[in-house]
Order: structure tokens, then sequence, then C-alpha cells
């Protein structure tokens, strides 16, 4: 059931009452990948989940709640819809908070994006308009679910594919400002912003200079495939199935440089390999991560 909510819940925390992830570098729980992870525990710093997998309770958040204790966790959202027109669903709200309540991650995330249209949800992250009808809009979502679920979303930027005639702001002037209006972080996917610059000619170091760079929460690195669109033009996929690439790993160390470490993740949702490959990109993470770290102690 959709509609507005009534909030009963405490505002979100102040920043100096934040549960957030500690720099460090962590993977997608994979239950392929869990036998040896526990064997293991310190090859990776942290592990994500995506909420909806774990939202019906039972025995995958009876095993959510094992891990929980080996590790911190990031809960990444994709199905809140939070630039849609239709109201939050409160159900998926409440199903969400008491996850989040029972699991107490120190990260929870979600997309700059809508997948649900008239009550019915689309199997898809579906982008928006950067304009100012869309910031009210969106504004507005991001504060009310943020007091229901008594924390700070981060928004992760979109890859992005298309424009629209009613642009009328730049992605990051965007981003930027509901992140003034509202408070929230950011989950900053550079393997994203690395796509939709190369799809639209942008200049991804204005990007990041536009950004409030303070507030990212949590990177993501990711892979991408090319493609060629109708007109035979390349354009870039983001996949969540390959190895991150050398011009990702460049951007990586741009961010290092300009904002220091971050909680950053491995990506990889599709052509799963064996963990060893996934960990030999933790321990490159972590090897170009460890100087800001250094450095900030």
């Amino acid at each position: 059931m959709a509609g507005k909510l009534d909030i009963a819940g405490p505002p979100a925390p102040s920043p100096a009452n934040r549960r957030e992830l500690a720099p460090g570098v962590g993977v997608g729980l994979k239950r392929p990948h869990l036998k040896q992870l526990l064997a293991n525990p310190t090859s990776i710093d942290f592990v994500e989940v995506h909420a909806e997998n774990f939202m019906l309770g039972g025995p995958n958040l009876e095993m959510l709640q094992d891990v929980a204790r080996v590790w911190p966790v990031s809960v990444h959202g994709v199905a809140l819809s939070l630039g849609g027109d239709d109201p939050l669903d409160r159900d998926h709200l409440a199903r969400l908070r008491h996850l989040i309540d029972t699991v107490k991650p120190a990260s929870f995330s979600e997309h700059i994006a809508w997948s649900r249209d008239d009550g019915i949800y689309l199997n898809d992250l579906l982008p928006i308009p950067y304009n100012r009808l869309t910031i009210d809009r969106m504004g507005e979502s991001i504060n009310e679910a943020q007091q229901y679920l008594g924390r700070r979303i981060l928004l992760e930027n979109p890859a992005s594919y298309v424009r629209f005639r009613s642009d009328t702001l730049f992605e990051a002037d965007f981003i930027a400002e509901l992140v003034h209006r509202t408070g929230c972080g950011l989950l900053l996917d550079l393997n994203n912003l690395y796509v939709s610059a190369r799809n639209h000619g942008w200049d991804m170091r204005d990007w990041l200079s536009r950004i409030q760079l303070g507030a990212v929460g949590e990177i993501h690195l990711a892979g991408h495939e090319q493609s060629l669109d109708e007109d035979g033009s390349p354009v870039l996929i983001d996949t969540h199935g390959d190895a991150v690439a050398d011009a990702v790993w460049a951007l990586y160390e741009d961010f290092l440089a300009l904002a220091g470490p971050r909680p950053t993740l491995i990506e990889r949702d599709n052509n799963i390999p064996p963990l060893a490959e996934l960990l030999v990109e933790v321990d490159h993470a972590r090897l170009l991560m460890r100087p800001k770290l250094a450095g900030a102690a």
C-alpha cells in the first residue's frame, strides 16, 4: 500500500551520532564466497548487501545477522524509487526500517532513480530529469525517508545514457543541491561517473569539483563494457560484470588525492568470479588507499 507516511519515528541522526563505515575495502556478500571469507575474515573490511534480498526475514536475515557479527554491513537499496512521482511506499519503508533496526548496518544507500509508477514496481533503475521540479520532489522523498528510517541515506550517482529535453541542471549540480537540501550523503560510484562522462563528454574533474566531497560516505568500483548505439557510435555500459577498468582505477587515485580515503566496495553482481579474483582487486584498492590512511593518522 502506498501513501503519505505518518511519521512517528525519530529524526535523522545528527552528524555526531551517525554510524558510518570506516575507510577500508569490502565486497558484495555472495553465498558462494561466504565460507572462504569466514575462513579469512581480515581479507575484507566490510560487506555490502541488497536490502530487498533480506527484507522478508527468514533464514536469509538470520544469516545476515551472523555476518554482521563478523564485519560491518553496508545495506544498499534498489526499490525506494526516491526519484519517482509516486508517494513513498509505506509498506516497503516499514520492512526496510525493520531490516535496518535488526541488522544495524554501518551504512545505508539508495539510487538517484525511479523504479515505481502508479504502485507498480519495475525491475529497473530508471533515469530522472535534472531540473528544479525533480529536486523539489526528490528532496521531499529523501527527507521523508531519512526521518522515518532514523538515519542518513547515501545517494548513488547513476550511469547515464540519455538526456532529457527538460534538463536544466548539470548532474553534479543537481546532486550537490540534493545534499545541501536534505543533509544526505553520497555513494560515489566512480565507474558510473566514468561511464557517464565518456557517454556525454563530461570533464570528470569538473564533475568532482561541483559536489561536496566531504559528503561521500562510500565509493563503488566496478566494470563496464563498450557497445554501439543505434547510430553505430560507441557507448559505455555499466555491467557490474567485469573487472575494474584501468581508467576507473586512475579516477579512484584522483579521488583519493582530492578527498582522502573512503570505504570502497569492489562491486560485482554479474559474471561472479572466484573469490580470489575479487581479492586481487580488494588488495589493489587497499594498496592505493594505504598512503592516504597513513597521512590521515
